[in-house]
């Protein structure tokens, strides 16, 4: 069951004004988070008990009424609320404020709500999308937003030397928060400013990142110092080429309890908190992963252990972000030299493993429907969907492809 916001009625004691009187506000707690609303009235703490009192006579009676009714509209629209946010809380119940028509506002309540949720890396993307768009103007309001805004904003950030894939990060991000506002009827469809005949966000150009199945058997028949940082790095540059091209962050999580016969199966991190149903991905094992695992696995095993030992039980979302980040660039550190070394004239990263093993299994005869070039892409649903629909021994066989050299 989700958790509900709760209410309260809050006297500042701590803030008494000259006259002894203290402020007296609405108080809303949620996820820990608390929230003052305040009221026209000022009490001194002797008339504050009095008006809490199980039952208040005369004047406080009427001022405890007003509070009651004032905390029960609170807790009526907290209760009408499909879901609670602070901005959706906000338009009702701050009707004449505006505080919810504030685009740095809805920001900020989005991203509580990533972190409440442990996407960390999410919720850092979009703190920098709003720190960028509260540079351009400040105390946007949603009304501002237009096609003719939208299009000053990507001049600035293209003027400002900002890329256009990061300048297309952070306008997908205000559309989200445009899209939520519309949801909660804080703003009008009509005001929408994306879209065809309005405003589309740019996309960076496509550079290919795959290498060929050569560069691929260069790197495979490298041989690094054993035991060595650069081994290790080299060997799980391969296991993501050789696993489906295996997010950094889901080959972190995986446990010995993913590992089903000779073919491992996870679930990617990065959709179980965006679809209801996630489909398992089963990736047959291959000789040279197994040897892989072999290698660096963790020796101590049962069913909850990590395979590889990057990531401990119970760390934080912060930490566990920080360690994944760690191994990510330690891989590409270590491949960038390789790739010097046997010749190789381009990015040698973990994307490249990815891209990779998309496009050499294309190349290779299988079908679109088997796998797409989008894989690696922020939306993989078309792909998983599709991998779903294969067989084991089908997908052994498209696997043998990558190690045909």
């Amino acid at each position: 069951m989700a958790e509900l916001a709760t209410t309260s009625i809050f006297i500042d004691r701590y803030h008494p004004q000259q006259d002894g009187k203290c402020a007296i506000s609405i108080r809303i707690t949620y996820q820990r988070r608390k929230k003052y609303y305040p009221t026209s009235f000022n009490l001194t703490i002797e008339q504050f008990t009095k008006v809490m009192a199980q039952r208040p006579r005369n004047e406080f009676k009427e001022t405890r009424m007003k509070l009651n009714a004032l905390e029960g509209k609170a807790s009526e629209i907290i209760k009408e609320l499909p879901f609670f946010t602070w901005n959706s809380f906000e338009k009702k119940f701050l009707k004449n404020k505006g505080n919810s028509s504030n685009i740095s506002h809805a920001f900020e309540d989005y991203i509580s709500e990533l972190l409440a949720e442990k996407r960390i890396g999410t919720a850092e993307s979009y703190k920098c999308a709003t720190t960028s768009i509260n540079k351009f103007k400040p105390n946007l309001i949603f009304a501002d937003v237009t096609p003719e805004l939208l299009r000053s904003y990507e001049n600035w950030m293209l003027t400002n030397k900002k890329s256009v894939t990061t300048t297309g990060i952070y306008l997908r991000s205000l559309r989200t928060i445009f899209n939520i506002a519309i949801s909660e009827g804080i703003v009008s469809k009509e005001l929408y400013p994306f879209g065809r005949r309005r405003f589309e966000i740019p996309t960076g150009k496509n550079i290919k990142k795959a290498l060929t199945i050569k560069d691929i058997s260069s790197l495979y028949h490298y041989t690094p110092l054993q035991g060595s940082s650069q081994e290790m790095a080299k060997d799980l540059w391969m296991f993501i080429y050789f696993c489906n091209g295996i997010n950094v962050k889901d080959l972190c999580l995986l446990k010995y309890k993913d590992i089903d016969g000779d073919v491992l199966v996870f679930k990617r991190a990065k959709t179980i908190r965006t679809k209801r149903r996630v489909e398992a991905i089963r990736v047959p094992l291959l000789d040279p992963a197994i040897e892989i695992i072999k290698r660096w696995g963790s020796k101590k095993v049962t069913g909850d252990t990590y395979i590889f030992p990057i990531l401990k039980e119970d760390l934080s979302p912060e930490r566990e972000r920080q360690l994944i980040k760690q191994i990510n660039d330690v891989i590409n550190a270590n491949m960038k030299t390789i790739a010097k070394t046997v010749g190789i004239n381009q990015d040698v990263t973990t994307y490249a493993a990815r891209h990779s093993f998309a496009t050499i299994l294309k190349k290779s005869g299988a079908s679109t429907e088997f796998i797409s070039e989008a894989l690696g892409h922020s939306n993989l649903k078309t792909t998983q969907s599709y991998l779903a629909s294969f067989d084991d021994d089908q997908k052994k066989e498209m696997a043998k492809a990558l190690a045909a050299f």
